[in-house]
């Protein structure tokens, strides 16, 4: 099936990332001018956003007013917006328990994720409300269904865009648009390089057992999930829901200590 996204544009943030970049050229692919957002990894940016025909546009997500900037720059550059990702975020790999968790750390990751995704969506609801178009994905994470021992912060962050903010928005986004869409791809491990060291053989056992399928995602399969909600034509009548992509990862161990793999 065609996905009927040619020759619209979208605007990704944290682009130059492992998951924003396999969406950048999954959408490239499918004929979307890409706005390929980042903060501070210029270089990876425009490498990309030449590859595939884009724009690298840099803005600290944080900020409130280069936040309030980046959509109306995203428009003058692509000459359109038809969609949104709000990718942008960070993990701290460090597993500390929330009776040693410093305000340092908590503030820091509210801030990346959540305060970030807020502030974009606004900026571009601010813009649909001038188009009375549009669809906005929101990337969280299973850490926010499920939880992270270890990441009080990050699964905070994320189960507050997932239970609270995508349900909220996508009754707000209709008010704007007779056809606007808000929708949230949930990833659970996946190999990017923010995780791939982290990733060892003994991690990926311990984090497959509670999976149906026994394998981490690749960044490319959350990009097709995304492409999918990013088209009227496959996804035009999905909106307020949350797409896992983390192979039937489910809160209780399904495969114990001990069990043959297939």
């Amino acid at each position: 099936m065609e996905l009927g996204l040619e020759g619209t544009a979208v605007l990704i943030t944290g682009a130059a990332g492992g998951i924003g970049s396999a969406t950048a050229r999954a959408l490239a692919a499918e004929g979307v001018k890409v706005g390929v957002h980042y903060f501070s990894s210029a270089d990876a940016a425009e490498s990309l956003a030449a590859d595939i025909g884009g724009v690298a546009l840099q803005a600290d997500l944080r900020d409130e007013a280069a936040a309030d900037d980046l959509v109306p720059r995203a428009v003058e550059a692509l000459g359109r917006l038809d969609g949104c990702v709000a990718n942008a975020g960070t993990w701290d790999p460090e597993d500390v328990p929330i009776t040693r968790m410093t305000m340092a750390r908590w503030r820091k990751t509210i801030e990346d994720n959540l305060t970030a995704t807020f502030l974009t969506a606004r900026a571009y609801m601010r813009q649909v409300e001038a188009t009375t178009m549009g669809s906005l994905v929101l990337v969280g994470s299973t850490s926010g269904i499920f939880g992270e021992a270890g990441h009080s912060d990050y699964s905070a962050a994320k189960g507050a865009m997932t239970a609270g903010l995508l349900p909220t928005l996508k009754n707000e986004m209709i008010q704007l648009a007779p056809e606007g869409r808000v929708n949230l791809v949930a990833p659970g491990w996946t190999v990017t390089p923010m995780t791939e060291h982290e990733l060892t053989q003994a991690t990926v056992d311990r984090v497959t057992a509670t999976m149906a399928l026994r394998k981490v995602a690749t960044a490319e399969d959350v990009a097709r999930a995304i492409a999918f909600l990013l088209s009227p034509r496959a996804a035009g009548h999905v909106t307020g829901e949350v797409i896992t992509v983390a192979g039937g990862m489910e809160g209780r161990l399904l495969h114990p200590p001990g069990a043959p793999s297939r």
